[in-house]
């Protein structure tokens, strides 16, 4: 009979998200993410043969999971401003109220495959892309939409970065805050 794992696969990806979040695809070895998830080297592999890089698109497949639950409100909310704030709450949940960082930043700095790259990518205009719909049902136009988008993906992640930088996550709660006045048509 087969032993079962010593950490559940949620577990096991939170354990990895939160190495790949603070050091980035290139700065992470096998023995940090062995360290945080409390699995021997082996066993990573017997999970993942593929090595870090198979690890990275499971981090990243997981994070993907999350920002969809995190923009369905956005989206999916009848009453357009609730839906953008829920939205905001729970990006503040995600980012630990902004002393986390994005890992969808730290993925893409040198080093991290092109795959992985992409999948960063790819999940970043999502939300971009989430936050421009928003903001046209909210009744801006298509290109002040994107603009509108845009203007809020680039306050939270830059308050994101001044939060790891300085230490200030105060301009984290103010980025995530504005968001709903941004993408509101007036609002902003």
């Amino acid at each position: 009979m087969a032993r079962p794992p010593s950490i559940d696969d949620a577990g096991l990806l939170d354990a990895l998200i939160a190495v790949f979040r603070d050091k980035g695809f290139d700065g992470t070895a096998i023995g940090d993410l062995s360290t945080a998830s409390g699995l021997q080297r082996a066993s990573l592999y017997h999970r993942f043969p593929q090595g870090k890089e198979e690890m990275a698109e499971a981090v990243l497949a997981e994070v993907g999971r999350r920002f969809r639950w995190i923009l369905q409100p956005m989206g999916e909310d009848e009453d357009l401003a609730r839906g953008m704030a829920e939205t905001a709450r729970r990006l503040g949940d995600f980012y630990g109220a902004g002393a986390l960082s994005c890992v969808l930043d730290t993925m893409t700095l040198a080093g991290a495959p092109e795959k992985v790259r992409d999948q960063a990518r790819a999940l970043a205009k999502a939300w971009i892309d989430a936050m421009a719909e928003a903001s046209r049902r909210a009744g801006r136009e298509p290109d002040d939409a994107s603009r509108a988008a845009r203007e809020a993906f680039l306050r939270i992640e830059g308050a994101l970065v001044l939060g790891r930088v300085l230490g200030d996550t105060g301009a984290f709660a103010e980025s995530v805050a504005l968001m709903p006045r941004i993408l509101m048509p007036g609002e902003g």
